[in-house]
């Protein structure tokens, strides 16, 4: 049977906790990217706010989500409670929803982005390892893909919502940013009462484990080299917060901006699952090569932005790259990890890539700041280039092909 037919068959058999789980990212990312496609139009037109500011505020709120990971991915190794730990993550990013459109100072600002993204990091690698704790080993790249589209759908509807508030309210920023709180605090309900932990995790068997510093040294070198490959093309995949400010350059305008996020979300979504499910047939590595080329082509398209058309096509390469890598990344953290150390695993990987994410927003705000935006571009290009050469170079699947079970 080939990969075509096989696909919708995947689909069906998904465990529908990874559809709750995707909806709950869904609505969450409909709040968060509501608000982050006008946070950049906000700091930098209504508080007075740089580029270089902006990228520093950006890089430091994800590099506290990374850093958190780690302590609650192995938390939830040892408690065998992801799900808690989910809830709490998710109920704090809704409970930071409204102070966004109440702060009047760039610290305020931050303080509401650094608390947000730290509830980001209490649900984020207990939830990644929870998505393969219910899934069977054949179909953890079509789970991981399905929980990326789902997430990215609410990414698409986040940036509409914020231009029809704000076309409503006559370009109000603060009247467009309360409208994420409804979707954030539908997400913590539709965990707590939608998703149910297994008693043991698909495949089991390993005893949980305690927390204990040398447990890091039993990771696999696969594991730190998916790491490395990672973490390098994190450098090139600086803040999307500078997609919409690349936006309002090439003469799209406040109002217009979040449209940047509709077109990159969409692509996402429309690929994220593809991506994954056709990775459990081919192998994780020809559709990573896939995605770098897709970033490589981004960063070309958007340095030599002068206009909407090729504006949104970079755009719309850099949709196609995340849809072709993130989920991947998720799949290969657990092809390459031990079950007892799975959320620690996520955390470690996470926060590795945060610390990533915090240099390449630093250094994008700095080129853009001191060179010119073309200059952030030539930059992720060149990163996205090393981390394909890295990819080509050392890594080879460990289990390319997995084999589907007679019974399911």
């Amino acid at each position: 049977m080939d990969g075509a037919s096989k696909k919708p068959g995947a689909l069906r058999a998904l465990p529908r906790g990874i559809w709750a789980l995707g909806l709950v990212s869904g609505f969450m990312d409909m709040s968060s990217e509501l608000i982050h496609s006008l946070l950049p139009l906000f700091l930098v037109g209504t508080l007075g706010a740089s580029a270089a500011s902006l990228g520093l505020i950006e890089g430091i709120a994800e590099a506290t989500a990374s850093v958190t990971k780690v302590f609650s991915g192995a938390l939830s190794d040892w408690l065998g409670k992801r799900k808690l730990l989910a809830i709490a993550g998710y109920g704090l990013a809704a409970l930071t929803k409204p102070f966004f459109p109440l702060a009047h100072t760039i610290e305020a600002v931050f303080f509401a982005r650094f608390a947000d993204r730290l509830g980001k990091g209490i649900r984020g690698a207990p939830r990644d390892a929870l998505v393969a704790d219910i899934t069977p080993l054949h179909l953890r790249g079509a789970a991981y893909g399905l929980r990326q589209s789902l997430d990215t759908v609410g990414a698409i509807i986040g940036p509409l919502l914020a231009m029809a508030a704000m076309a409503l309210l006559s370009g109000d920023l603060r009247g467009a940013l309360w409208v994420a709180v409804l979707p954030a605090f539908m997400a913590v309900a539709l965990l707590a009462f939608g998703v149910k932990e297994p008693q043991a995790p698909v495949g089991g068997g390993e005893a949980r484990t305690r927390l204990r510093l040398d447990d890091i040294g039993q990771l696999s070198g696969g594991f730190w080299l998916v790491v490395g490959i990672g973490a390098l093309m994190t450098l090139a995949r600086f803040s999307e917060a500078f997609l919409i400010l690349r936006g309002a350059d090439a003469g799209l305008g406040m109002q217009y901006a979040p449209l940047v996020m509709v077109v990159m979300s969409a692509v996402y979504t429309l690929c994220a699952y593809p991506a994954g499910a056709l990775s459990d047939e081919w192998g994780r590595r020809p559709l990573l090569l896939l995605g770098m080329a897709a970033l490589v082509a981004s960063d070309v398209a958007l340095a030599l932005a002068r206009e909407p058309i090729l504006l949104f096509a970079g755009v719309a390469f850099w949709g196609l790259h995340m849809g072709l890598t993130q989920g991947l990344f998720a799949a290969l953290v657990a092809d390459t990890a031990p079950l007892r150390l799975r959320g620690t695993a996520f955390g470690l990987y996470n926060l590795i890539n945060g610390g990533a994410l915090l240099a390449a927003s630093v250094i994008a705000g700095a080129l853009w700041d001191r060179i010119g935006a073309s200059a952030t571009f030539w930059a992720g290009a060149g990163f996205t280039a090393a981390s394909a050469l890295g990819l080509l170079l050392f890594y080879r699947d460990p289990n390319p092909r997995p084999q589907r079970r007679t019974t399911e």
